[in-house]
């Protein structure tokens, strides 16, 4: 094949959700993807959780068996790059030099996982989570009497990491550049919350302080994280989970605008013809962020994108206007957030925190724009209700957790 009527770039969730919306609304022509993965296209979030926990097998995580593909007549490409694109000729340039025409260009490409940039940084044992085989990386490590690691970055891929690798008896330091947990993307009271769950299952913090070095040991391996303030951890592995770097460069150099990956209006077009960018790298104006421009790095940002484009090239055009969630499993707690906590100004709490069921409201100007919901499905279910209506409640009213947020709209 050098030709197909939709090329999809990127086999993430973005990019198989593409393809299975096409057929289910109608799309009659060719589908291919291309993407660098050498296996078919599997779920990520299962990859800090259950898969490095070794609870999940490569095959439970599959989006779908191979026969699924082929039924509908997908046709993926693995291990190939996408090097150029020319959106003129309507063709990708792929890595061996050959060339792929294509009608639409749906790019889901993701992002690469942010690399240190320090002395030391290109040492056996440095890990990111990102890839199967970035996971098997680590499990292999352990499976070898690693034991001792320093998770570097204080999100929720750290968060995640730290879990699992204390679940599976190591011993391990979490390194935060800023002065708490996640306060990208939540509050202090959630902040405080997880560092405390975290520290009481053993794991050790240094906030607010930046990696010098790594060290080398043995073999050219990792023997120990130096930081600025000169603390020396000692470690046989390092995590390193520190944001993504949009993988939209082919797409810049052909001309597509973007400066945190790459824009696209109301229905994920670039403004370059005929192309798409979904997931990870698209930055889109998002209503639930006060309108500002952004990237969303969620499973549903990609899967909604996914069914706009979908259904644009389908010839039924609908603008995006989803409804940001997300989720989070750490020891037995199970966050769910809806909204975007972006230039909130006032936070509630709805329940004891003590008793590992709680909620934080996230209000703007009295409007309830976000929840952070911990082992409290009801709320998060519920507090859906309260930020599509963009509802103003008072904060005393929010804060009784014996009245149900539905009583609330």
């Amino acid at each position: 094949m050098d030709r197909a009527d939709v090329l999809i770039v990127g086999s993430g969730h973005g990019g198989t959700q593409v393809a299975i919306a096409l057929r289910q609304n109608g799309h009659t022509d060719s589908i291919l993807m291309l993407t660098r993965e050498r296996s078919l296209p599997y779920e990520r979030p299962p990859l800090s959780k259950e898969y490095l926990a070794g609870e999940k097998s490569f095959e439970r995580i599959r989006v779908r068996p191979e026969s699924f593909w082929e039924e509908r007549d997908i046709v993926i490409r693995t291990g190939t790059n996408v090097s150029a694109i020319d959106p003129f000729a309507k063709e990708a340039v792929l890595g061996d030099g050959s060339r792929m025409a294509y009608r639409k260009l749906v790019w889901a490409a993701g992002g690469e996982a942010r690399r240190l940039s320090i002395p030391g940084a290109d040492l056996e044992g440095i890990h990111t989570v990102r890839t199967i085989e970035d996971v098997d990386a680590i499990r292999s490590d352990i499976a070898n009497g690693a034991s001792r690691a320093v998770v570097i970055g204080g999100g929720y891929i750290g968060l995640e990491a730290a879990a699992v690798l204390r679940s599976l008896g190591c011993e391990v330091f979490v390194v935060e550049s800023r002065n708490r947990l996640l306060s990208r993307v939540a509050g202090q009271d959630l902040s405080d919350f997880f560092l405390a769950e975290h520290r009481a299952q053993g794991v050790a913090f240094h906030l607010g302080a930046e990696v010098a070095s790594i060290e080398e040991g043995s073999g050219g391996r990792v023997a120990a994280v130096t930081l600025a303030d000169g603390t020396v951890l000692p470690c046989d592995f390092v995590v390193t989970g520190i944001g993504i770097v949009p993988s939209v460069g082919a797409l810049i150099a052909a001309g597509a605008v973007g400066a945190n990956g790459v824009d696209v209006d109301e229905f994920c077009r670039t403004s370059l013809d005929d192309i798409y960018a979904i997931g990870d790298c698209a930055a889109h104006v998002n209503s639930y962020a006060n309108g500002a421009v952004i990237r969303l790095e969620s499973v549903q940002n990609a899967h909604d994108m996914a069914a706009t484009v979908a259904r644009a090239i389908c010839g039924t055009k609908t603008p995006y206007e989803a409804l940001p969630w997300f989720w989070s499993n750490q020891y037995d707690l199970r966050l769910q957030t809806v909204g975007i906590a972006a230039d909130f100004d006032t936070t509630v709490v709805r329940g004891d925190p003590a008793a590992r069921k709680f909620s934080v409201v996230y209000l703007r100007e009295g409007q309830v724009i976000a929840l952070d919901c911990v082992n409290n499905t009801r709320d998060y279910a519920q507090g859906r209700k309260l930020v599509e209506a963009g509802v103003q409640i008072a904060p005393e009213t929010l804060a009784d957790a014996d009245i149900p947020l539905k009583e609330m709209l």
